[in-house]
């Protein structure tokens, strides 16, 4: 295994497109796991770690742009009120350690179905910043993930950024592990209601083949949502509309039966976490005194 080290971003570029199958670490929370393991030996290891600008971020009048290599640490600390789904996700990845060295972009380029940052993507309507040394594009989070921790990426390309929109409503996320820390989640989900939109958003993870949304799931609430007037009103939600929905939201799951649960445990405990995240926004969105989507 040969290590490549390049000390700028053009270098990378340069040195992933010699080396389509070289291998990017940052954090390596993911990687190195892999590597120790004997699942993976990569004939290239390229670190990103003196590339400072992937440690970077910015917040826009609308978004925020989050680079690769951003330690959940930090999104914890310094974007609670601007990524408040990604902030509350974060808070349930693993360690300590592990949230002061990994970040989103490893948990993008791994693509595993488990990775906890990718529910609270799909709710927030990420884009993902992809370079190579052709040019640059943005993949929409929802066509990112292709497979079994395959994604879209090509293979000359490196993610260097995020781009996710400020929130304009509360957001949620719920997870589900076999103990509190240090653990891989048995199931996941994510809820973000967009007020300037009068749409809801939801990710689900560890629930499928690949993180995905619970589309009619959204579809019935949204249809609800405006055909009750609620968004003006900001009535209670009727208990039939918030078990409606964790039906479908369960159903939108394909699981698999696991050593961490079953496919019956997993479904069970998306239409549980689907109500009670609901419940949750709904009640802070109620509970704001200047109303956001009027």
């Amino acid at each position: 295994m040969d290590f490549l080290r390049p000390a700028s971003w053009e270098d990378a570029l340069a040195a992933k497109a010699a080396h389509p199958a070289a291998v990017p670490i940052a954090g390596g929370t993911d990687v190195m796991v892999e590597i120790n393991f004997d699942h993976r030996r990569p004939e290239y290891l390229m670190d990103l770690g003196r590339i400072g600008e992937l440690s970077d971020w910015e917040v826009g009048a609308d978004t925020v742009r989050l680079g690769a290599s951003v330690p959940y640490a930090r999104i914890m600390e310094h974007l609670r009120a601007e990524l408040p789904g990604l902030a509350l996700a974060a808070h349930t990845v693993a360690s300590p350690q592990i949230r002061n060295r990994g970040g989103v972009g490893g948990n993008l380029g791994t693509a595993s179905p488990a990775g906890d940052a990718h529910p609270a993507l799909l709710a927030a309507g990420a884009e993902i910043e992809a370079v190579s040394v052709r040019g640059s594009r943005r993949i929409p989070v929802d066509a990112f993930y292709t497979g079994v921790k395959r994604n879209a990426l090509a293979p000359d390309e490196l993610i260097r950024a995020v781009h996710i929109a400020r929130a304009d409503g509360p957001q949620q996320f719920s997870k589900v592990g076999t103990r509190n820390a240090m653990v891989i989640a048995v199931c996941a989900f994510a809820l973000a209601l967009h007020p300037h939109s009068r749409t809801v958003r939801t990710g689900i993870g560890s629930a499928a083949p690949t993180p995905l949304r619970a589309g009619t799931a959204e579809d019935f609430l949204n249809a609800a949502l405006d055909e009750e007037g609620l968004w003006e009103s900001r009535r209670d939600l009727t208990p039939s509309i918030a078990r409606q929905f964790a039906q479908l939201a369960a159903a939108s799951c394909n699981p698999i039966d696991d050593v961490r649960g079953t496919a019956q445990y997993r479904r069970h405990a998306v239409a549980v976490m689907a109500r009670r995240t609901l419940t949750w926004t709904w009640e802070t969105y109620r509970a704001e005194r200047s109303p956001r989507c009027v």
